[in-house]
């Protein structure tokens, strides 16, 4: 199992001081992986637009702040860092030119030694769209699916040769090519069912966000949209084993003295046993990479919560993970069930659960 960060590509956390620290202290603390995020402009109205991530259907902080451009981005960190991947959470693949987004992939895979992760995503902002030039709002699924191709085959073959609706090239050179010899893994954002034939068809993995209203992805919800990216592949001729399942949402450790806040408990932030607990029930459901959002703005805390992460919270995946097969359907089983404990008697479930899933063979929840 595989985790790794969000870096904050707006707001106040997305200063080079402080992405330069998460960065570094994720790799040094061996995490898997760190994302970048993308926007070219914020039009001053995006009215016609709605955000998909947030209850009001608008960006927080409006349009007047500072966003850092991904690729420069990730050139500095593929200096910075050693051996975490890097990668995008997501590109809007339609604002770019195809042949120089791959060309531009393909060298930062080689400066990185091979460390790239596409995340792609069609893009919600319509103002932006206009903006920038791009082809057609109503047609960025269609752009996506063909430019994703484009570079694929960019990253593979040459010369290269392309006949889309969208674009064409003939027979050009597009050297070097990626570090990773069969080209950059892409994982397809979003949850609809567009993005999910996406994924089983076109992708390495599918990179959903959850837990960020209205975009919610509990387990039999994310469970039920994986099924259907796993038929899409089949119906594609794919093994499905080959689409990496993922998930991105906001994450917080807190410590045992730290008290809960009122009401349920939102999943993945809460003490060690129970963030251990809700990844090892989104590991029950196919998920191998975990990608986590801060849920402070205060660089500080966020930097604790790395560190309580690895600490405190990993170890007991691990142990978890390491339990016999024939024994892990029922440990993932308890954690399963805690889930549906009501929140007044989940307290006193999750500890024991923890204790059945790596700490002590001899406990019985």
């Amino acid at each position: 199992m595989e985790f790794g960060f969000s870096l904050p590509g707006r707001g106040p956390l997305a200063t080079p001081d402080t992405v330069l620290r998460m960065a570094t202290k994720a790799d040094a603390l061996r995490y898997d992986s760190v994302f970048v995020t993308d926007h070219v402009v914020l039009p001053a109205s995006m009215a016609r637009s709605v955000y998909p991530y947030a209850p009001t259907g608008q960006l927080a902080g409006g349009a007047a702040q500072d966003y850092l451009e991904p690729f420069a981005l990730l050139g500095w960190l593929a200096h910075a860092t050693k051996r975490i991947r890097l990668g995008t959470s997501v590109l809007v693949v339609p604002y770019r030119n195809p042949l120089v987004t791959a060309k531009m992939l393909a060298t930062l895979d080689r400066l990185s030694q091979g460390r790239i992760i596409l995340g792609a995503g069609v893009g919600w902002l319509r103002e932006e769209f206009e903006a920038l030039a791009a082809p057609p709002f109503e047609a960025r699924g269609a752009v996506t699916d063909e430019y994703l191709r484009l570079m694929r085959l960019t990253w593979t073959s040459d010369p290269v040769r392309f006949e889309g609706t969208y674009y064409r090239v003939s027979a050009v050179h597009a050297l070097p090519k990626p570090a990773q010899k069969t080209g950059i893994p892409i994982w397809i954002g979003g949850h609809t069912d567009a993005a999910l034939k996406r994924a089983g068809t076109l992708g390495d993995g599918w990179h959903p966000i959850g837990l960020r209203p209205p975009a919610l992805l509990y387990p039999d919800e994310y469970a039920a949209k994986a099924k259907q990216v796993h038929a899409w592949a089949q119906r594609a001729g794919r093994d499905q084993k080959a689409v990496t399942l993922t998930f991105r949402c906001p994450m917080e450790v807190r410590s045992k003295r730290q008290k809960a806040a009122a009401g349920d408990r939102p999943l993945f932030q809460g003490t060690a046993e129970e963030v251990a607990a809700d990844i090892l029930t989104y590991a029950a459901l196919g998920v191998s990479h975990f990608v986590f959002d801060p849920t402070h703005q205060e660089s500080g805390q966020v930097l604790a919560n790395i560190e309580r992460f690895a600490d405190e919270v990993r170890p007991k995946v691990v142990r978890a993970e390491a339990v016999p097969p024939t024994r892990r359907a029922v440990t993932r089983s308890k954690v399963v069930r805690a889930e549906a404990v009501p929140p007044t008697r989940r307290a006193v479930t999750r500890p024991t659960i923890v204790r059945a899933s790596g700490r002590s063979r001899r406990t019985r929840a």
